[in-house]
């Protein structure tokens, strides 16, 4: 049974490659955030939350959406910020993906979703060609404690503040769902009858 879970999209970078607000690039007429969003409730997410980035303009295109407490500080501040609510919605794992993910996939989703209700304490994090997509990964809220501890001494990527932490790595999803868009170039353009909702 899939484990229900909460989905967060961090949207507090700093867009400088882009040139501009990245989360509001448009993909297929969409705001590039909200096609993050649109996969996470298409993967299940009982609520969604944007954490940071322009608020009021988030909140004017209908997202719930909050500040990011530790501003310009990457995105571990954002990650324990994202497991705090979820345990606020009483939820065991939170889906944090970034706002720069224009073929975001409700599937890919609910792919790692699933395989945390057979490892419910781990971090399942995709894997593309070695590397580990740390913006697109499933967090265990019990994981808490410990990320709360390496932030606290001074720690701000993810991946440098799992010591102990139980990881599972999880290969074989579709690459092009978690490809991110840096540069302009990398966002892809619109296509005549091109879905608005692909999924």
């Amino acid at each position: 049974m899939t484990p229900r879970f909460a989905g967060v999209v961090l949207a507090g970078g700093a867009s400088r490659r882009m040139g501009a607000d990245k989360a509001f690039a448009e993909v297929d007429g969409r705001p590039m955030v909200m096609v993050a969003v649109d996969a996470l409730v298409g993967g299940g997410a009982l609520a969604v939350q944007v954490i940071g980035g322009d608020i009021d303009r988030m909140i004017a295109s209908g997202l719930q959406a909050v500040p990011d407490r530790w501003p310009g500080e990457g995105p571990l501040g954002g990650v324990i910020q994202a497991i705090e609510w979820a345990r606020e919605l009483a939820v065991d794992h939170v889906m944090v993906l970034a706002c720069d993910l224009p073929r975001a996939s409700s599937a890919t989703v609910r792919a790692l979703v699933d395989r945390a209700s057979g490892s419910p304490d781990s971090i399942l994090v995709p894997v593309v060609e070695g590397r580990a997509q740390w913006l697109h990964a499933c967090w265990s809220t019990g994981v808490l404690g410990a990320l709360q501890e390496a932030f606290d001494c001074g720690e701000r990527a993810p991946h440098r503040a799992l010591e102990g932490l139980s990881l599972l790595e999880v290969g074989g999803l579709d690459a092009n769902s978690l490809a991110d868009a840096d540069w302009p170039s990398d966002v892809p353009r619109s296509e005549p009858g091109a879905s608005r909702h692909g999924r």
